[in-house]
């Protein structure tokens, strides 16, 4: 689940080139498009976010921080770290006096000695193991305090960022008050004894182009920031720390300060929490994490209820709890529904666990190291020191403190017990004596009722930690859970797949905590699959027996050659790891401090040692049915219960918190025994063979001697514009060979346009179709090269289908040239029928299940995503409803759907009459870049190309202003307070929020242009926090409340207030979200002209942030490519300056003669004017609110169907549509 991020001036949750790309609408809508809206962004500020399930620290895949860049791509591994020495951290502790007063906080500070800095330097940036294109350089010190800081410099960046990790988490919560980590992450953005104001933080970072989040864990807390210097650099006149980002410390450093736990604040934040609670509740992944947690000892805190809620936080509280106000006929809340005030608890939580012993920090900006760490002893330096002997829950503090012993890297020196037994120093460790998972708790089978249709297998088995320093080298289950995830013919995967009993199969770690973790495979399962489990679960068994015996008697070396194999491809990825987002670095640099040597937090598990059998062996033997438990998901179970794994002789309870079905029993002895100990192993599975895609040449084109010669020292290639390299009527392809950032990785893009993909909804529909066969049927051919780095995706869009190959270069058109050779074949072996190949038949019939279920799920969506869902479908002029692809999918009776059909039309739109576009970029050269056009050519581009006028192009609609609606619907639409209404219940009758999405169109890209895309960027970026302070946090009207822009395909804009509530009904959270419009409006007026000079350079800095490593730069380049697309011949050539163009409408500072505004204050009056003109003006605003009711208002939408101006059915707006007229499409770019 990516975590929220403020993101004001982009209106897409991203932070960088705030114009959204006309062909970006990828995502989770049955069309896999939609408006350029994300989720990250909705959360905000805070959106401060209780972890997600299953995404604990060290998780592998890492948590996404922000859209979908995650860990992985933060320039650090998030596999298991490294072990660790660092200098003592027991000091004497300060004093801390605490009252009850509302204004009286945890303001004990630590004072800094005076006479030289007094912070030791525990690691110089010749330390580090780094990458190659890793350009940085990095310091680790502890500051006299004894608070661990990594310092990491890089003049190059346009973004600077910190974060503070806290080895704190819901584990902590007191047992009266669950989920108290989690409510005081909340707490502490409100407000700090230097910065009371609970808007400060925020203010400052909006207005120097940064964002902000945090996110609560079971162990751990993380904050987090960025900023972009507002003259894009930003130093200081000295050469010192940036403004922005020293003054940013500053008001982060008063968090582990002196924060307030303002009493007043203590109400609204404690229903902003419930909110978010019960936003889980309706969510399959948080009800089966809970499960998990009531399903182990109670006696260890993995068990506690971490999220929180309103009864929890104030030990019996009643959130709905009202008295008699002093007037007559009002209302008054009672204070804490009856509860108590949690601050008590607040500040002695913040007491315990936010000392600097405690918590660990990295900062990376663009000054010096020196200036860097001036900065933070400056503002960090106050933090108050850990308690005398205070020893973290850490791998670095531990060894330190003699708890845990540093195993000596020579083989042979292994940890064992009195047996010889080999000893996980940290397992059970932590919380002894209480262990999560005992024998009462292992060995069962549990199943679970899911809330959208899903089938899961899920196995758990109880190993040690994954950062124990017995694992921290040879890193055992990375060798098998490579085995157990591989989809070569003969895997667990490949044999499970032919017999149409799953869709998906992955492993790896799904619970990691100090003191043991949880290895997890995980099957998805079809309906066939649920029904014969007991089959799935022996060839399970099978399959791991195989590859234990294969470790006990390795005789011919075959897992250390595995071993070995895995150590190379990991060897190279980091080696040519290129620099990533800084925040995500900062926030994950910062956590890997309690565990990783500071020289060796770059590198982590990265530096792989030799293969260790005997560890091997050791945790192998964790692995056994008794030592684990099976979760099995699928709607039938409640009436399944003829198999053998079934927990049958368990009675169906419900979970308390989160309200999960299930029920579970002990796994029959005899069963257990098979399993054990298979009596025999389906001789079609088999150890794959080596990879033979890990590539051998790494060297770069650039590096070639002709290329050495045409280099020209003078020429800025960062910036340099692609190279139109093929100019056809059927193709147009670019090149660009990187001189950047020297990486020997390269990306093949192609996109080939055709009207017949969305001509009909059954044509979508069997193209979609034909991507999930050709996926599913190309795992076994290119499973390798994903493994090495090396990865292809086939999409269908209703545009088009895109095909990629990226990675390292070397064997990159041998991919593209087998991926596009065995289109063609797989098409023409579906065209011959069920009966020439039944196994591509079961596999179009598993597709077309999945495609089903996967549709019909969309409308268990959260509340908010469905009114979004209406709005599209209201704002594109031509957009085929879900109830189209459902009909298609399920209709066996009349024209069903058919393998041979489908081959036929996926024919059609890959093979017949196209428009392609291609770029080829990165370590490739144009011979190389000339036979994948040769490749591109022969494969697809056989036929006549498409004429201009056939090009597909999608529209979007005006919006009716109240007088063109009163034409439609009658004078009873003025009674409305936005003329049209789209309404629709909520389809789970558990689902217990309503929500409202007010969208106010404003006009076309074309016809706003450059400027008054500007402005509306202006007003995005000033309206978000506005609205998320006032309907969030002062009217607690949900936890998910914003104001951003929204651009829908075709070029249409608008401003959208979004709020999702558990307790306000959708007429009154649109009546407060127009209210809000109306006093914004007001705030703009009152902002002095230089808020609007500082939002100019906030945003201008953030759309000037330079790609940072080559994929940033492809997918740059590839946008303003696919921009061209829909459009005529006079568009055809991509601006791929567009985004500076746009940068130079902001700059105030310009010369006088270029400048679009000659200063801050004609800046403020265009604003003014654009919000009059488009979302004040009664006459002239196109207004459309989108409702979602849930059940508990089900009367209410009913009674509101037929009225005049709601829109109730896909029906209704279908008639609509006939009404209104399209937008101009012509891009803004080009006038």
């Amino acid at each position: 689940l990516p975590l929220p991020t403020r993101s004001a001036h982009t209106g897409d949750g991203s932070t960088k080139r705030p114009v959204p790309s006309e062909s970006d609408y990828q995502s989770k809508d049955p069309e896999m498009r939609t408006s350029s809206c994300a989720l990250p962004l909705l959360l905000a500020r805070g959106a401060q976010s209780f972890a997600s399930p299953f995404l604990s620290r060290n998780l592998a895949g890492g948590r996404q921080l922000r859209g979908d860049a995650g860990r992985k791509e933060s320039g650090l591994f998030d596999l298991p770290p490294e072990t660790a020495v660092l200098e003592d951290v027991s000091t004497s502790s300060a004093e801390t006096a605490v009252s009850g007063g509302a204004d009286d906080g945890p303001s004990a500070s630590f004072n800094p000695p005076s006479g030289g800095s007094g912070t030791v330097v525990i690691a110089e940036d010749s330390e580090f193991v780094k990458s190659d294109p890793d350009q940085r350089a990095y310091r680790a010190v502890t500051l006299p305090n004894k608070l661990t800081v990594l310092l990491a410099s890089d003049p190059e960046t346009d973004s600077e960022a910190a974060a503070v990790h806290v080895r704190a988490g819901h584990f902590d919560d007191p047992k009266d008050r669950a989920g108290l980590a989690h409510f005081h992450e909340h707490m502490l953005f409100l407000g700090t004894e230097k910065y009371p104001g609970e808007d400060d933080y925020e203010d400052f970072l909006g207005k120097n182009g940064g964002t902000s989040n945090a996110y609560t864990d079971m162990e751990d807390t993380n904050y987090y920031f960025n900023v972009s210097p507002l003259n894009h650099g930003g130093e200081k006149s000295d050469g010192g720390t940036s403004e922005a980002l020293e003054g940013a410390l500053d008001r982060f450093a008063q968090f582990f300060i002196s924060p307030l736990f303002d009493e007043s604040m203590l109400e609204r934040e404690l229903r902003a929490v419930n909110s978010e609670y019960l936003n889980g509740r309706t969510q399959d992944n948080w009800r089966s994490f809970q499960l998990m947690k009531h399903g182990a000892s109670h006696d260890h805190p993995f068990s506690k209820f971490g999220c929180g809620n309103y009864e929890t936080l104030t030990n019996g509280g009643d959130a709905t709890l009202e008295k008699e106000g002093e007037k007559e006929g009002e209302v008054e809340q009672i204070a804490f529904g009856g509860g108590s005030s949690p601050r008590t608890a607040l500040i002695d939580f913040w007491t315990d666990k936010y000392h600097a012993g405690n918590i660990r920090l990295c900062v990376i900006g663009r000054a010096s190291l020196d200036d860097l760490q001036k900065s933070v002893e400056k503002t960090f330096g106050s933090v108050r020191p850990p308690p005398p002997g205070f020893v973290a829950n850490g791998i670095v503090d531990q060894i330190k403190a003699g708890i845990l012993k540093k195993r000596s890297p020579e083989a042979g020196s292994h940890i064992t017990d009195s047996e010889g037994n080999l000893v996980f120093q940290t397992e059970g460790l932590t919380y002894s004596p209480a262990v999560a998972f005992g024998p009462e708790q292992l060995g069962l089978i549990r199943e679970v009722v899911p809330l959208v249709e899903s089938r899961t297998l899920k196995i758990f088995s109880l190993v040690p930690p994954s950062d124990d320093p017995m694992l921290a080298s040879s890193h055992p289950f990375r060798v098998l859970s490579h085995l157990l995830g591989h989809e070569s013919p003969g895997s667990l995967h490949h044999l499970l797949e032919e017999e149409g009993w799953i869709n998906s199969l992955s492993s790896g770690t799904g619970i990691s905590c100090s003191d043991f973790s949880l290895a997890n495979l995980a099957l998805t399962l079809t309906p066939k699959g649920l029904r014969e489990r007991d089959q799935v679960l022996a060839k399970v068994w099978q399959w791991l027996r195989l590859i234990k015996d294969a470790v006990l008697s390795d005789s011919d070396g075959v897992i250390e050659r595995y071993h070995n194999e895995l150590k190379t491809i990991t060897a190279q990825n980091f080696k040519y790891r290129e620099m990533g987002d800084v925040t995500n670095f900062a926030s994950t640099a910062a956590e890997k401090l309690f565990d990783d040597e500071p020289s060796k937090i770059l590198v982590g598990s990265a530096e792989v040692g030799d293969y260790d059998v005997e560890v091997a062996r050791a945790f192998l033997e964790r692995l056994t049915p008794t030592n684990s438990f099976v979760v099995i998901t699928g709607p039938e179970l409640a009436e399944d219960d003829e198999a053998a794994s079934s927990a049958k002789d368990g009675p169906w309870q419900e979970e308390v918190r989160y309200g999960a079905k299930y029920r579970q029993s002990r796994i029959p002895s005899d069963l257990a025994e098979e399993w054990d100990s298979p009596s025999e192993i389906d001789v079609r599975l088999k150890l794959p063979p080596m990879n033979e895609f890990i590539p051998d040449n790494l060297s770069l084109r650039c590096d070639d001697p002709e290329q050495v010669a045409a280099f020209d020292p003078e020429a800025d290639y960062r910036n340099m514009d692609p190279k139109l390299l093929v100019d056809t009527a059927s193709l147009r392809m670019w090149h660009k060979m990187d001189r950047t950032f020297r990486v020997p990785k390269s990306s093949i893009r192609l996109q080939l346009n055709t009207p017949n993909i969305y001509r009909s909804p059954r044509s979508i529909t069997l193209n979609r179709l034909f991507g999930k066969i050709l996926s599913e049927d190309l795992n076994s051919y290119v499973y390798d090269a994903t493994c090495s780095g090396i990865n292809y995706r086939v999409t269908c869009v209703p545009s088009a289908y895109a095909i990629s190959v990226s990675g390292f270069s070397e064997k990159l058109p041998h991919l593209l040239d087998v991926v596009t050779a065995r289109v063609g074949t797989l098409i023409e072996e579906m065209k011959e029928g069920d009966g020439a190949h039944p196994a591509l038949a079961a596999m179009f019939e598993k597709a077309r299940q999945n495609l089903l279920r996967e549709t019909k799920n969309f409308v268990y969506d959260s509340p908010y995503e469905i009114c979004q869902y209406n709005l599209r479908m209201l704002n594109e002029e031509k957009a085929w409803h879900i109830d189209h692809y459902i009909s298609e999918l399920e209709d066996k009776d009349v024209e069903p759907l058919t393998m041979k059909e489908c081959a036929e039309v996926a024919e059609d739109c890959l093979f017949g009459r196209s428009k392609a576009v291609a770029l080829c970029i990165g370590n490739i050269d144009e011979k190389e870049s000339l036979e994948v056009e040769r490749i591109i050519s022969d494969r697809f581009l056989k036929k006549r190309p498409l004429t201009e006028d056939e090009n597909p192009r999608f529209n979007a609609l005006r919006m009716p202003t109240k007088e063109e609606a009163m034409n439609i619907y009658g004078p009873d639409v003025a009674s409305n307070q936005v003329p049209i209404i789209l309404e629709s219940l909520a389809h789970s009758e558990d689902e217990e929020n309503n929500a409202v999405v007010v969208t106010m169109q404003t006009t076309s890209s074309t016809e706003l242009g450059y400027e008054g895309l500007a402005v509306q960027e202006i007003i995005g970026s000033l309206a978000y926090n506005s609205a998320f302070s006032q309907l969030r946090t002062k009217e607690q009207l949900g936890y998910i409340a914003a104001a951003f822009v929204k651009k829908t395909q075709g070029g249409g804009n608008g401003l959208c207030v979004l709020v999702q509530s558990s307790n306000t009904m959708p007429e009154q959270i649109e009546e407060r979200c127009l209210s809000w419009v109306r006093q914004f409006r007001k705030e703009l007026e009152d902002y002095p002209d230089e808020r609007f000079a500082q939002e100019a350079a906030a945003v201008r800095a953030s759309l000037l942030e330079k790609d940072v490593k080559l994929s940033e730069e492809i997918s740059s380049v590839w946008s303003e490519i696919l921009n061209t697309v829909p459009f005529s011949e006079h568009f055809k050539n991509p601006v791929f300056d567009r985004v500076e163009k746009f940068a130079d409408v902001l700059d105030l500072e310009r010369d006088e003669d270029s400048r679009t505004f000659q200063s801050a204050s004609e800046l403020k009056q265009k604003v003014l004017d654009f919000y009059d003109k488009y979302f004040l003006d009664k006459n002239a605003v196109r207004a459309v609110s989108a409702r979602t009711y849930n059940h508990k208002a089900k009367e209410i939408f009913e009674a509101n169907i037929g009225k005049p101006g709601i829109l109730s059915s896909h029906d209704d707006t279908r008639k609509l549509k006939q009404y209104l007229s399209a937008l101009p499409s012509a891009p803004y770019w080009g006038r």
